[in-house]
């Protein structure tokens, strides 16, 4: 099936843009994780949030959520691993799946966390974010998994199960080394760890690996007034464009991006 959008993000302007898909009656598809999850649900009360004063994070992303599927917006829970514009459509890989759509709206919020030593240089190479996409290029083989993802132990249990050797390391400092391909790890304590592949399993991808050729402007994605970035076919909206990172702005930008890439969706 191929969606009028595809929406990469389950937080206040993802689902604004499917809200408005929808009352639109076009077909959306939002792309996350358990939107629950998001941080904004932490939030015990929000005094500046027109017309809804001291709503709590997790009961307002319990709405928006409600009301998009009443309307119809459909839900696909997943890691967003890859976006590319192929002509008049957009293909987004979801683990080992992929999704068509029209446009595609990235809202993935901030990405706190830099590329990795290595990483970006080695990424294709040795270096993956999806063990069961990847994982049989592995097999037999001795891998290196670190990360937060939800589905973290299901993947490096996988990779067990075909053959590979896996070590778990933690996140924080982890080098990656190697010339044209991976060839080890180098811990935050300085422990050489050898390798053929790396599984960086994050919950999220940050918006440059995601959609390699996209224009950044001081860690955040650049859009025009109209919500596009620098890719056809791919609109951003919400705290992932920048500053500053306020609700009611990503639930604008949300609405406006979901305007502008339904121009001239039939």
């Amino acid at each position: 099936m191929k969606y009028d959008l595809l929406i990469v993000g389950g937080g206040p302007a993802g689902l604004t843009a499917a809200i408005h898909a929808r009352v639109r009656d076009k077909s959306a598809l939002v792309i996350t994780n358990e939107p629950t999850a998001s941080p904004l649900c932490r939030a015990p009360a929000m005094a500046n949030y027109p017309g809804l004063p001291g709503v709590t994070g997790l009961e307002l992303v319990q709405r928006l959520v409600a009301q998009a599927e009443e309307l119809g917006a459909q839900f696909k829970q997943g890691r967003a691993l890859s976006v590319m514009p192929m002509g008049s459509s957009v293909m987004v890989s979801v683990e080992n799946d992929a999704v068509e759509g029209r446009a595609v709206i990235l809202a993935p919020g901030v990405s706190r966390a830099a590329p990795l030593k290595g990483e970006t240089e080695l990424l294709g190479r040795g270096v993956s974010y999806c063990a069961t996409c990847d994982g049989m290029f592995y097999r037999g083989k001795r891998v290196v998994c670190a990360g937060d993802a939800p589905n973290f132990e299901e993947e490096v249990e996988f990779l067990r199960s075909i053959g590979c050797e896996v070590t778990v390391k933690r996140l924080a400092g982890l080098e990656i080394l190697g010339e044209d391909r991976v060839n080890g790890v180098r811990t935050a304590a300085g422990e050489a760890v050898p390798c053929d592949g790396v599984f960086l399993l994050r919950a999220s991808i940050a918006p440059a690996q995601l959609a390699p050729g996209l224009e950044m402007e001081g860690g955040y994605i650049k859009v025009d007034g109209r919500m596009a970035t620098s890719l056809p076919g791919v609109y951003a909206a919400g705290d992932c464009t920048g500053q500053p990172l306020q609700l009611a702005r990503a639930v604008g930008q949300g609405q406006t991006a979901a305007h502008f890439a339904l121009e001239g969706v039939d």
